[in-house]
């Protein structure tokens, strides 16, 4: 019985791991040290919690968990995760020339880390990284790691980088394998070349997750996607390469995406491009998949008669974000059935409005993102009017509407807004209009679709369950697009 719980206690103590302090750099996990003192099975219970997920905010502690790898081999079997989305170079030094002096991490040191942790499943990388991620690098993470199956390399984008990247696919030839990669986050990387997308994306046989928002992938590697693969999770925000008509006839056509994609982003600033006009909405709304529960089609062309078309995807979306070209009565269309729906029996004594809710299949939308409308493009008298029903309490299960950020410190001081229920909030260049629950707690957004993360509308493809924060953070939850 005792061993029954001490084996017991392994996700117990997984749950007292603190991966990142508060600030960066006061030592983190001191009491659970005292359970590796504690017995035999605590011990090892204790160092696979310590160990299976390595978080790296800063390079001291780069090296000092490479320090403790080399000297005890088996620890660095234990790592099943390395993790720089909390790194900051500016935490410990003022200049790039005093952090480039110390030496903890780079290029040598990192691969070194990676030859140390054969049994790594995922990689996190960001751009304060990148300069580390040279040639040698990339060949252990695509062919020497054969259990890695999530590789984010979010925001790299330095010369370094784009280089490195390019020497490794001119190495095509000598390539004998498809990766192992599975989940795949090149989010933002805005440099790469084309030919890049080009020679890795064949090669993801197994790929579920696809992260290359902001990129210069083509129609050509789009439709290079394996059929084995099998896509929940397609990013496919501001590829301005990308050509409507390839992106319908993939999402129509592909294997790889039939009856699987749970989160779908085709967004684009409206500002400087748009991939969809009038024509292609309508092409694209009616091919979409049930499976959806998180569509975005900012920046794209839409009108009244696109209403029709988007009604049926709220019966399974959670979250949507509309394009351009609609007024706030025709959004209202998607909380309430049309009035030709409504029964015209004139026996029945009961509110047009109820008989209709009560008449229709409710929609499933948590989270309605209208920023794309600035200025005087979003009437918010008519979103608070009595007409309008998206505020209202039988607009509900809605809980979230983003809007444009210019419209927090107007909304901010609206008195309309709490008498209706709802206060507004902001974070970095982005925000929302939340629902007051009128008891219990509110809906936090999490699903295990979004893999930790628990906010409404996220704009980066996260490739690892776990809490979202620092750069990624940035990246998902604070920028607009």
């Amino acid at each position: 019985m005792i061993f029954s719980l001490l084996r017991s206690s392994d996700p117990i103590i997984e749950l007292l791991v603190l991966d990142v302090p508060t600030n960066g750099e006061t030592a983190r996990n001191v009491d659970l040290m005292s359970l590796l003192l504690t017995s035999r099975t605590l011990h090892t219970a204790t160092l696979n919690a310590l160990y299976k997920n390595i978080t790296i905010p800063h390079s001291r502690i780069f090296r000092k968990f490479l320090s403790h790898v080399s000297q005890n081999q088996e620890l660095g079997t234990i790592v099943r995760r390395i993790d720089f989305s909390h790194f900051n170079p500016m935490s410990l030094f003022f200049s790039a020339k005093e952090r480039a002096s110390t030496r903890n991490l780079t290029p040598e040191t990192l691969l070194q880390c990676l030859e140390m942790t054969p049994h790594l499943r995922e990689f996190l990388a960001q751009e304060y990284i990148d300069d580390e991620i040279d040639t040698n690098v990339l060949r252990k993470l695509f062919f020497d790691l054969p259990r890695l199956k999530a590789i984010d390399l979010c925001g790299c984008s330095s010369a370094l980088f784009r280089s490195a990247m390019s020497t490794f696919v001119k190495e095509e030839a000598e390539w004998t394998l498809p990766f192992s990669i599975s989940r795949l986050s090149l989010h933002r990387c805005v440099n790469l070349p084309a030919n890049v997308f080009d020679t890795i994306i064949p090669r993801l046989t197994n790929l579920t997750h696809l992260d290359v928002a902001g990129t210069r992938i083509s129609d050509a590697a789009l439709q290079s996607i394996p059929y084995t693969a099998r896509i929940t999770h397609l990013n496919l925000a501001k590829c301005n390469s990308l050509t409507p008509g390839a992106v319908i006839d993939f999402l129509t056509n592909h294997p790889a995406v039939k009856d699987t994609l749970i989160y779908l982003s085709l967004a684009a600033d409206f500002r400087s491009h748009h991939i969809f006009d009038e024509d292609d909405t309508s092409r694209l709304l009616p091919i979409l998949p049930q499976t959806l529960r998180s569509l975005s089609l900012k920046g794209s062309k839409m009108t009244p008669a696109h209403i029709p078309l988007i009604r049926p995807l709220t019966k399974h979306l959670e979250e949507l974000a509309l394009g351009r070209g609609l007024k706030i009565v025709d959004i209202d269309r998607l909380f309430v059935p049309e009035p030709e729906s409504i029964s015209n029996d004139e026996d029945v004594d009961m509110d047009s409005e109820v008989q209709a809710q009560l008449s229709w299949v409710p929609h499933t939308l948590k989270y309605l993102d209208l920023s794309d409308y600035i200025g005087s493009e979003l009437d918010i008298g008519a979103l608070f009017s009595s007409q309008c029903s998206i505020m209202k309490g039988h607009s509900a299960p809605l809980e979230v509407v983003e809007i444009a950020d210019e419209f927090y410190k107007r909304l901010s001081k609206a008195s309309a807004l709490k008498s209706a229920g709802w206060s507004i909030t902001e974070f970095g260049s982005r925000a929302w209009i939340v629902r007051q629950p009128d008891n219990g707690p509110r809906d936090s957004g999490a699903r295990s679709w979004k893999m930790g993360a628990s906010y409404w509308g996220m704009r980066k493809v996260p490739v690892a369950t776990a809490d979202v924060g620092g750069m990624y953070g940035s990246y998902m939850f604070k920028r607009g697009l």
